[in-house]
């Protein structure tokens, strides 16, 4: 359920762009209980006068590899989880595309079911509510 857009230069290559897009997929699944084949996910790649990112805020390193996700999803999910989910993710990115955690930028913002269809025009949720997400697994 959770839409997810992701932005990158234009210069990272689409074998690295696909990895991104199944990390990102990958520790959502594990991390945030979205179900098997929940995969909405656009990546965009912006050339340098489209995409403005500062090098250094929050005392980042961050250069051309820079990863910026957008995830909206449904609320309900902890503090813990949500922090779970973006060390995952992190990794992830780091393992699967040598994507270094300053270059990971990860924004969750949250709505509720009936703001969702997923076609038909209908609010699928409403109608048929999925279970809640999954606990916080333990440490």
């Amino acid at each position: 359920m959770p839409l997810v857009r992701i932005s990158v230069f234009d210069a990272m290559s689409k074998e690295r762009r696909q990895a991104v897009a199944a990390a990102i997929y990958d520790a959502m699944h594990a991390k945030l209980g979205i179900p098997d084949g929940d995969r909405f996910i656009v990546l965009s790649a912006h050339p340098k006068d489209e995409f403005f990112v500062d090098p250094n805020f929050m005392k980042m390193q961050r250069t051309d590899d820079f990863v910026l996700v957008h995830v909206t999803l449904r609320r309900g999910r902890s503090v813990e989880i949500k922090q779970s989910f973006y060390a995952a993710a992190t990794l992830l990115l780091q393992e699967r595309a040598a994507i270094a955690p300053d270059n990971v930028m990860l924004v969750l913002s949250e709505n509720e079911s009936s703001d969702w269809t997923f076609g038909r025009g209908e609010a699928q949720y409403v109608l048929n509510p999925p279970a809640p997400p999954l606990p916080e697994e333990p440490r």
